[in-house]
C-alpha cells in the first residue's frame, strides 16, 4: 500500500506540473502531422519514381552474361531497330548489321518492322551531356564569383546593387524554356562572328582587319554552354555571396594589415575558405544544367548526329557544332515517335544511365568540396 500511494501521488504531481492541452497546442500539433505526412508522401513518390526507373533500366544496361553489362548500348550511336522472320528465325538488327544481313543473304524478300532509335546505343548523348555541363558550369562559376566577389568585397552599397540583387533573385524564377528562346534569339541567329567578308544579310561592324558579322553562333555548343551558364548563374551567384559573407571579416582585416591589396586579401584570404560553399551551388547547378531540354533544344541539341564533337578538322569547330544530348534524346524517344516495348527499353536504359551521370558529376563536387572544407578550417 505505501508503494502504491508514492505512485499514485508522483502520477498526481506529474499530473499537476504537466502544461494543459490548449487549441493552439492542438493546431499545432494538427500541422506537425500534416507536414510530416506532406514529406512521407513526397519521399514515396521520388523512391517510386526512381525505383521504376532503376528496375526498368537496369534491365536494359545490366545481362545475365559477361561481361554483366550491355557494353554497345553505352558506345554506340543510336540506330533504327529492324524486326523480322527469315528462314524460321526472329531477328532484332540495328541498321548496320542489318545490311550487313540482307548483302549476306542477297537480298532476301522480308516483311519487316522498322523502330526508330530502338537500336543501338547513347554514347553521343552521354558525350553531348559531358560537354554542355563541363562548358557550362565553367563559365556560370567563372561569370558568377566574379559577380558574387564584385557585389561583396567591391561594391559599396546603394540603390543600384540592391535592383542587381532583385534582378538576380527574379531570373531565379525565369521557366527554363524563356531562356531556352532567349538563347535561341541572341546566340544563335545575333552572335557576333569574325569573318573576311561582310555578311550582308546581317548587321555587320567592318574592322580593320576583317568584319565582325551577327550572324549568330548557329546550334552549337558555344550557344548551349552560354544559355544553360545564364540560367544557373543567379543560383551561383546567391550561394557565391553568402558563402563570401560567412568568412569573417578578420581575415581581410589580417591581410590588409600585412601590406595586401584588396585582390589579394581576397585570392589569399577569402575564396579558398569560401571555395566549399560554392562548390554546393555548383552542385545545385550541375543538376539543372543537366536536366533541361527545352534550352538545349533551342540552341545545342540534335535529334541525331553521326559525328562526335571532338572529330573536327578545325580544333575551333568543336564551339560550332551541335549535339546530341540525354535529356533531348529521352524527349524525342519518349513523345515523338511511336511507342513499344522496344523504345520503352530505350527510355528508361536512357534515364538510367542519365541519373547515374548526373550522381558521378555531383558526388565529385561533394568529394572536393569535402576536402576543401576539411584544408580550410577557422
Amino acid at each position: 500500500m505505501p508503494t502504491q500511494n508514492v505512485s499514485n501521488m508522483d502520477a498526481t504531481a506529474q499530473h499537476i506540473f504537466m502544461r494543459p492541452a490548449t487549441a493552439a497546442m492542438r493546431s499545432e500539433r494538427v500541422a506537425f502531422n500534416v507536414f510530416r505526412v506532406a514529406t512521407y508522401a513526397v519521399l514515396l513518390a521520388a523512391s517510386i519514381i526512381f525505383g521504376v526507373i532503376f528496375i526498368k533500366g537496369a534491365d536494359t544496361i545490366f545481362q545475365r552474361e559477361f561481361p554483366f553489362i550491355n557494353v554497345p548500348f553505352l558506345v554506340e550511336s543510336p540506330e533504327t531497330l529492324h524486326v523480322f522472320d527469315h528462314e524460321g528465325q526472329h531477328h532484332e538488327m540495328g541498321d548496320r548489321e542489318f545490311r550487313k544481313y540482307m548483302a549476306a543473304h542477297e537480298n532476301p524478300t522480308i516483311a519487316e518492322e522498322t523502330y526508330v532509335y530502338s537500336a543501338g546505343g547513347i554514347f553521343p548523348c552521354i558525350v553531348g551531356t559531358l560537354f554542355l555541363v563541363v562548358g557550362s558550369m565553367t563559365i556560370a562559376l567563372f561569370v558568377g564569383i566574379s559577380a558574387a566577389v564584385f557585389l561583396n568585397e567591391y561594391s559599396r552599397g546603394g540603390r543600384v546593387v540592391e535592383l542587381l540583387r532583385l534582378a538576380i533573385l527574379n531570373l531565379a524564377g525565369v521557366p527554363s524554356i524563356v531562356f531556352g528562346l532567349f538563347g535561341f534569339g541572341l546566340f544563335v541567329l545575333f552572335a557576333p562572328v569574325f569573318a573576311s567578308a561582310p555578311d550582308a544579310s546581317h548587321l555587320y561592324i567592318p574592322l580593320g582587319f576583317g568584319y565582325l558579322n551577327f550572324s549568330g553562333w548557329g546550334v552549337s555548343l558555344i550557344s548551349g554552354w552560354f544559355t544553360l551558364a545564364f540560367m544557373v548563374l543567379p543560383v551561383v551567384i546567391t550561394a557565391s555571396e553568402e558563402s563570401l559573407k560567412a568568412v569573417p571579416k578578420g581575415f581581410r582585416e589580417g591581410s590588409l594589415a600585412l601590406g595586401a591589396t584588396q585582390w589579394e586579401a581576397i585570392r589569399t584570404n577569402v575564396l579558398p575558405y569560401a571555395l566549399p560553399g560554392i562548390l554546393t551551388s555548383s552542385i545545385l547547378g550541375i543538376a539543372r544544367v543537366a536536366g533541361e531540354t527545352a534550352p538545349i533544344m533551342f540552341t545545342a541539341a540534335y535529334v541525331v548526329r553521326d559525328r562526335l564533337p571532338w572529330q573536327v578538322e578545325h580544333l575551333l569547330d568543336v564551339l560550332f557544332q551541335g549535339v546530341m544530348a540525354l535529356p533531348y534524346h529521352i524527349y524525342v524517344v519518349s513523345s515523338k515517335i511511336p511507342q513499344n516495348m522496344y523504345t520503352e527499353r530505350v527510355q528508361f536504359g536512357t534515364a538510367f544511365v542519365f541519373l547515374g551521370l548526373v550522381l558521378a558529376i555531383a558526388l565529385s563536387s561533394v568529394i572536393l568540396r569535402n576536402k576543401l572544407r576539411a584544408r580550410y578550417r577557422w
